[in-house]
């Protein structure tokens, strides 16, 4: 559980750091933008694997890029969900979803399965 907050405070700080980059994404309030931490974990963990695999042919035929506009898609759907959070276009999404998942992806590989921060060390 302590992993799952983790990683929602680290997405929290992608949207924020999206927010300062793209002048389209809008958060009312700092609750808000935790808020939209959460429910972008909970849609990444229910919708997004649906979306993926309606869309397999798609992605197949574009190499994976079209993974980009699936999250770009996530990222829409968090806002439309969310009263507190606007953004203003396709590419604003595409981008903001691309400073999340670089966010994510940069400290997801110093946080193990619980929640504990790992020290990779090099063997002499």
């Amino acid at each position: 559980m302590t992993g799952f907050f983790l990683r929602a405070a680290i997405v929290a700080l992608g949207l924020w750091l999206a927010t300062q980059i793209f002048d389209g994404l809008v958060f009312d309030s700092p609750g808000t933008l935790l808020a939209a931490a959460l429910l972008l974990g909970i849609v990444n963990a229910i919708v997004r694997p649906i979306a993926v695999i309606l869309t397999l042919p798609l992605t197949l035929l574009s190499l994976g890029l079209f993974l980009l506009v699936i999250n770009a898609g996530m990222l829409s759907l968090v806002a439309l969900l969310l009263s507190g959070f606007h953004i203003s276009s396709f590419w604003t999404a595409l981008g903001g979803s691309l400073i999340v998942s670089l966010t994510s992806w940069l400290a997801s590989g110093m946080i193990a399965n619980n929640g504990r921060v790992q020290v990779i060390t090099m063997k002499k």
